[in-house]
């Protein structure tokens, strides 16, 4: 059977050039441990630095600022905790929007429940957290805010430029969650004022369980949720993992040489994909915002459809598509970035998730195309809410 993968967003397939130069480190004499200084240490430590350039090149920061992490989740706690507990003597306000990944939401809330004051801000109808909200929301207990780059789930682009900008007048810290956006659209932590910046690998064909965090010099952040050796730079214990910060700094790499191209030809099918699923069915409407979105992000909501069933049946004619977040894909519960944007919950259920990569032709779109016309009018007719006529 023929199987196209429009869930990109979820994860993506290990680039080739990226699983040839992990090998190199999982085979060989080059499993060396980089705080040693015998030539098996030395060497590593040398890979473990070019890698951490090439991550530090990608986002406009000094190698020094570059912490490597087992992923996105861990760098948004690592971020979070370490601004929160650091500076709590300064103030306990934290805020963030309603539509974040679950990895900053669930630890703002977690915080929430330690003595800290949490803002969490209401989104548009498209998703995106408004700066004057932010503005309003500030108080002189403010130590933190965080706002991802661009959703998951809606491919929302956030105005974080703008409230990165206010940040910086007001000297508050800003973190950025830039898991979504890396190798997509331009991440610069300085044109985004960003004082910690989070990334993970597999988002952009690199391995699962490596990422990384910059945190800019002279933040006020001290580690506190892991605790061992002195390893990078006392800011993130334990042994590190050799294969998958090779694999991080070669993927990074890649996305920012193929950036350009890549994204004039993804947003071509995105928009071919947008422009004909809304043109050919009725009760069916764009999630996110129309033009402030990620290249490669096409997202919908099906009315009088559950997408469980969408999912199953365009699974059984090859095509890999996702509900939401593929963090949450196993939760009863409608998207809480839905729910925020005002979708009523019986409404969010019908959610579906097209996101396309570096492998995706225009011969995958067209027959997505074909498939879905046959799979939404079944499902209608066997919906029991019907269809308004």
């Amino acid at each position: 059977m023929r199987r196209i993968y429009f869930d990109h967003s979820g994860t993506t397939p290990v680039h080739p050039e990226v699983a040839e130069e992990m090998y190199r480190f999982l085979t060989g004499d080059n499993f060396g441990n980089p705080s040693s200084i015998n030539y098996f240490g030395q060497f590593v430590s040398q890979a473990v630095a070019e890698a951490r350039e090439k991550v530090a090149e990608a986002v406009g920061a000094d190698p020094g600022e570059i912490v490597f992490t087992s992923g996105g989740t861990e760098s948004d706690n690592l971020a979070i905790h370490g601004v929160a507990f650091t500076n709590r003597s300064r103030g306990n306000h934290i805020i963030t929007s309603a539509v974040e990944h679950h990895a900053v939401l669930n630890t703002v809330k977690a915080l929430g429940k330690q003595g800290f004051d949490i803002t969490i801000l209401p989104v548009d109808q498209y998703g995106m957290v408004s700066v004057e909200d932010v503005a309003g929301a500030v108080t002189d207990k403010t130590i933190l805010i965080t706002v991802m780059h661009a959703n998951n789930e809606v491919g929302t682009i956030m105005p974080v430029v703008e409230i990165g900008k206010f940040a910086r007048e007001k000297g508050i810290i800003f973190h950025v969650d830039a898991a979504q956006s890396l190798g997509k659209i331009p991440v610069n932590v300085d044109d985004l004022g960003a004082d910690l910046l989070s990334v993970s690998g597999h988002k952009i064909y690199g391995p699962k369980g490596i990422g990384a965090l910059y945190i800019r010099k002279g933040t006020r952040w001290k580690q506190t949720l892991l605790h061992g050796g002195a390893q990078e730079r006392l800011r993130r214990a334990g042994t590190e993992n050799i294969p998958g910060i090779v694999g991080l700094g070669k993927a990074v790499e890649l996305a920012m040489e193929n950036r350009a191209g890549e994204n004039t030809r993804l947003k071509a099918l995105r928009d071919k994909l947008i422009r004909e699923v809304t043109g050919r069915f009725d009760q069916v409407k764009l999630t996110g915002h129309p033009d402030l979105r990620l290249p490669n992000h096409a997202s919908f909501l099906f009315k009088f459809i559950e997408g469980e069933s969408m999912l199953l049946s365009l699974d059984m004619k090859g095509i890999a598509a996702s509900t939401g977040s593929a963090c949450t894909s196993r939760s009863l519960e409608p998207s809480h970035v839905l729910l925020a944007m005002g979708v009523p919950p019986e409404e969010a259920h019908g959610s579906l998730r097209i996101t396309l990569g570096k492998d995706n032709t225009e011969e995958d779109v067209d027959y997505f195309l074909e498939v879905i016309g046959p799979v939404v009018e079944k499902l209608r007719v066997m919906s029991p809410l019907g269809v308004e006529g």
